[in-house]
């Protein structure tokens, strides 16, 4: 089977949505027979010998489009750049007779760029597909810092209805990932031709058991993301407030944001400063580390389109404590955490704080979560068995293609069988 794979950034040596594409791209190139068009970071290890097993086309990446790293993750700048390099070089492919059985842009998650697909007659996937979240309308007024080029978000929902060039994207489109079900809902707008949740994060293997305290009455939680309002570090913060009577249940914290400070302040108002630990960005190995040696993984982020970070908890075989919205709603189940309701703020510390009770005094069932999360992560999350699973459904996607006739057939595109 022949497969286009685009993505602007493709990057075993980087971080987020290059790094992931990078493990997709990875585990693909061993079952199927892999194309890969990206751009090429300067300074960077080629990613042609980062794929030796794919054919891989690459473009200088705009030295302009890398100045501010923070607003290139977030708004892609060069995107309409790299789209133009794809549709050229396809064009170019085609005049050569070059065959594909389907096409799928893999990057990037936002759901907000027209894919150059579009334009050709191949069958095509495009995601997994995330964010478009809102930020719930009783936290809105504590959300109020953040960035401006963030709140353009709020224009999503009125492209998904009016853009004529992401609404053709989406629906010619013969198959749209999202990251979790929800992302369905977000593009209801939009008459899609299928939709499969898939979610884009992985993982090479499961860390070594580790034998936890059972004390009951005692819980060591940690918390690792951005310190920003959405992640939920402040809500973590205010359960501790509401168990008072638990001096043994504290929080870590590790991640660096505008919030921080914040929550300095707030950990002192409340009371409960001499509980939780503030370490800031630290690397990697003492992320890891902290896995290791905490009891329970409190990630109350409300706003969160996937969340890799409880992927790298659960293979830790820490019980989850998040929130019952977005991605987190659907990677964790009874059998690994609590997914919580968010409601309000005071209700939602509240129940973040029940559910931290309940693991405190319960040792026996914080250890069967544990157990849950590691045999989840181990049966959706590794890559391998991830990359089979997607092929698995491109041959689907390609056998209702030939048995519907779905998008007509291109003279210029021949499609091998």
């Amino acid at each position: 089977m022949k497969i286009l794979l685009i993505a602007p950034n493709i990057d075993a040596t980087d971080v987020g949505e290059a790094f992931v594409a990078f493990k997709w791209a990875e585990a693909l190139s061993e079952r199927v027979e892999l194309t890969v068009l990206c751009f090429q970071r300067d300074g960077r290890a080629a990613v042609a010998q980062q794929l030796p097993t794919a054919k891989v086309v690459t473009w200088p990446e705009p030295a302009w489009a890398r100045k501010h790293e923070r607003l290139n993750a977030m708004l892609k700048p060069a995107w309409p750049v790299f789209a133009g390099h794809v549709r050229r070089w396809i064009r170019e492919a085609q005049s050569h007779g070059t065959d594909f059985d389907l096409a799928h842009q893999l990057m990037p998650q936002a759901a907000r760029y027209a894919s150059p697909l579009r334009h050709f007659a191949i069958p095509y996937i495009i995601g997994p597909l995330g964010g478009a979240l809102d930020t719930p309308v009783e936290f809105r007024s504590e959300a109020s810092s953040a960035p401006l080029f963030t709140r353009l978000r709020k224009l999503d929902a009125l492209r998904f209805r009016h853009d004529p060039w992401l609404r053709a994207s989406y629906s010619k489109a013969a198959c749209i990932l999202g990251v979790a079900p929800y992302v369905q809902e977000v593009l209801g707008d939009i008459p899609l031709q299928r939709f499969e949740p898939v979610l884009e994060l992985g993982i090479d293997d499961v860390a070594p058991t580790v034998e936890r305290q059972a004390d009951r009455g005692s819980l060591k939680m940690l918390h690792v993301g951005r310190a920003v309002r959405t992640k939920g570090l402040r809500d973590a913060i205010r359960a501790l407030a509401h168990l008072k009577d638990l001096p043994n249940v504290t929080l870590t914290s590790a991640g660096a944001g505008e919030e921080l400070e914040l929550c300095r302040a707030e950990a002192k108002r409340l009371g409960v400063a001499d509980r939780v630990r503030f370490l800031g960005r630290i690397p990697r190995a003492q992320v890891e580390e902290l896995y290791a040696s905490h009891d329970a993984f409190c990630f109350p982020s409300f706003r969160e389109p996937a969340g890799g970070v409880l992927y790298e908890a659960m293979r830790q075989g820490l019980p989850i404590l998040t929130a019952d919205r977005g991605g987190p709603s659907w990677i964790v189940d009874d059998t690994c955490g609590f997914r919580i309701p968010v409601t309000n703020p005071q209700r939602f510390a509240a129940d973040i704080a029940d559910a931290a009770r309940t693991l405190a005094t319960e040792p026996a069932l914080r250890r069967r979560l544990g157990t849950g999360a590691r045999a989840k992560v181990m049966r959706e999350g590794l890559w391998g068995q991830k990359a089979d699973k997607l092929v698995g459904l491109y041959k689907d996607v390609l056998a209702n293609q030939n048995a519907h006739r779905a998008i007509p057939m291109d003279s210029h595109l021949r499609i091998s069988s």
